[in-house]
């Protein structure tokens, strides 16, 4: 079965199954694992985001939502070439990544119809069943057995960790211009590393929130995640917005407790790394309880005097 992955998490969960010599194409946003980026790249933003800033980023994809109905664009020529048998792609976030209305339209345009399988995942049960359907869908259900008893596992030593520790109260932020708290899985995965999840539904969708709103919740620690950065944009990005930051949570930045996270890689993505980032929530809420090793590169304290 020959696999097109239209989203980053499903590119990892189909390499996680060990699907990986199965993949004939790939998104634009796909960055891991390195063994399958050398895959030809079918979709492409309709917009340049290089250079811009979370402003400019967020203005850009409600544009191209009005004058397009989506913010990505696929190409469907390179598809036909390529011939996949299922295309794998999502629902949760028209702004995130290709939807699945494009997915299906491009498909409809194909010689041979591949089938297309979205990828709706909204909380963590949600994320495990998702791997559970790739590999159905590619036709090797029992390869998900042995991958979702691992994160399980990894899940429940955490959840064992942090039993009856007091628990910190918690502003994670997933955008910062304007600035958003978390919806979907991200609530369920601050809870499941022994944290108080502040603002942000599990299940719902992310929701835009004013800084006045979060003037006064004065957590004990800031997560600064932005959906689709690294460690390096979003330090760019929460030194840009160093003032509102501390605003919102001074005494968690004079105490060295504000973090920022590799937000693509670890909480943004519907996929097995989402273990990862409970992992390392765990290490930063109980550090004495579930010590997380060296997190250079998926954690770091942020000050706003050095950005570091």
């Amino acid at each position: 079965m020959r696999i097109a992955s239209l989203l980053a998490s499903a590119t990892e969960i189909v390499c996680g199954l060990g699907l990986g010599d199965r993949l004939v194409a790939i998104s634009h946003e796909c960055d891991y694992p390195s063994e399958a980026l050398d895959r030809p790249r079918v979709s492409r933003p309709r917009f340049d985001p290089y250079g811009l800033d979370s402003g400019a980023i967020d203005a850009a994809l409600r544009e191209s939502m009005v004058q397009h109905g989506s913010a990505y664009e696929l190409d469907a020529e390179r598809l036909q070439e390529l011939a996949p048998d299922l295309i794998l792609t999502q629902a949760v976030c028209e702004v995130c990544a290709v939807p699945t209305s494009l997915a299906q339209r491009a498909s409809e345009l194909l010689d041979h119809r591949p089938k297309v399988v979205s990828i709706d995942a909204h909380t963590i049960e949600d994320i495990l069943a998702s791997i559970a359907a790739v590999a159905q869908a590619a036709g090797v259900p029992e390869r998900a057995t042995e991958l979702l008893a691992q994160l399980c596992d990894r899940i429940a030593r955490v959840e064992a960790a942090v039993a009856g520790a007091p628990r910190p109260r918690v502003l994670a932020l997933e955008w910062l211009d304007p600035p958003f708290v978390p919806g979907h899985w991200t609530p369920e995965m601050v809870a499941l590393a022994g944290g108080v999840n502040l603002r942000g539904e599990a299940g719902k969708r992310s929701r835009q929130q004013g800084w006045e709103v979060l003037g006064g919740l004065d957590p004990d620690l800031l997560l600064i995640m932005p959906c689709g950065y690294d460690m390096a944009a979003a330090r760019v990005d929460a030194d840009r917005h160093g003032g509102l930051l501390v605003g919102v949570a001074g005494r968690a930045v004079d105490e060295g407790r504000a973090f920022l996270l590799d937000g693509s890689a670890y909480f943004n993505r519907s996929g097995p790394r989402m273990v990862d980032g409970i992992e390392i929530l765990a290490a930063l809420f109980h550090p004495d309880r579930f010590p997380g090793g060296d997190l250079t590169g998926r954690a770091e304290v942020w000050h706003p005097s050095t950005g570091r």
